[in-house]
């Protein structure tokens, strides 16, 4: 099926801003799952500079600035994406239990690996202690196999946490989610991605969106979606599966893949510096996906 995705996302500026420098992920993969046919960024005022390059995680970037005075600033990326229909959950996963693949992490000779080895580590956001070991460990039972075992650990974060917009902020602590239980869907996914490294297994956050259906008999609002993340794991033999723990599912042909890294950091859908002699600004994000064709 076809999903046309607009990711508006504008800038009020309470004083003249003489330069803005951005970077942004609002270009989706293309990958066996799915297939970018288009994109167009706008960007209001017109940029005097732009330039797109591909990351170390291979995502597509796009860097611009505006460096004329403006209180105003608009970015609209339009993607058209052909995603097809995904493995069912558990069809082609290895069998092989999280301590074989642990072991196979440790032999450095094991070429299949070496690109997922990065994930294991520490990452911005997410530096692993203790505490998130305590947390996987109920998940992570002995001869268990490894996706089973992230999949059990993906149910019981959608258990134990609550949705709650608000209660969280891109600043907030992974230790402070874990003591209020409640946030969003990246918190989420940073939990899940602390508990699988903790276990010495990769894991990456994935960012994208997710088609969303009107209540029954209602119609769907325009720009009432919004950015989704959820996160992968690597299992020998069966490479990188997704798991979403704000929903308690393996993401189908509904979700687009726009990007993955290390953390939220690394992916962010939009970020840059300003230069103003105002303090203040007001963000307002608008997202619609919507199905082409049945």
């Amino acid at each position: 099926m076809k999903l046309r995705i607009v990711h508006r996302t504008s800038y009020r500026y309470d004083a003249d801003v003489s330069a803005n420098y951005n970077e942004v992920h609002l270009v989706p993969r293309s990958l066996p799952t799915q297939t970018c046919l288009s994109n167009e960024l706008v960007i209001e005022p017109h940029p005097s500079d732009f330039h797109e390059r591909v990351d170390y995680f291979g995502n597509g970037v796009a860097f611009f600035s505006v460096q004329s005075p403006h209180r105003a600033l608009t970015v609209t990326a339009t993607s058209t994406v052909e995603a097809t229909d995904r493995p069912v959950e558990g069809e082609g996963w290895s069998g092989e239990s999280w301590e074989q693949a642990l072991a196979r992490f440790a032999d450095h000779a094991d070429t299949e690996l070496v690109e997922a080895r990065p994930y294991v580590l520490d990452s911005p956001l997410v530096a692993v202690g203790e505490r998130h070991a305590e947390y996987a460990a109920p998940s992570f039972t002995p001869g268990r196999p490894v996706l089973e075992a992230v999949r059990d650990l993906t149910a019981r974060i959608h258990a134990d946490f609550a949705y709650r917009p608000g209660a969280t902020t891109i600043a907030t602590e992974l230790d402070d989610v874990l003591d209020q239980r409640a946030g969003v869907c990246q918190d989420f996914a940073h939990v899940a991605i602390a508990a699988v490294r903790s276990m010495g297994l990769p894991a990456r956050y994935v960012s994208g969106y997710l088609e969303t259906s009107a209540p029954p008999g209602r119609e769907k609002l325009t720009g009432v979606d919004a950015s989704h993340a959820w996160f992968s794991v690597f299992a020998p033999g069966t490479g990188w599966v997704d798991f979403d723990p704000t929903n308690d599912r393996v993401p189908n042909e509904r979700y687009v893949t726009t990007a993955w890294g290390r953390d939220y950091a690394d992916v962010t859908p939009i970020k840059g510096i300003v230069f103003s002699s105002g303090g203040g600004h007001e963000l307002t994000v608008a997202v619609d996906v919507v199905r082409l064709e049945a």
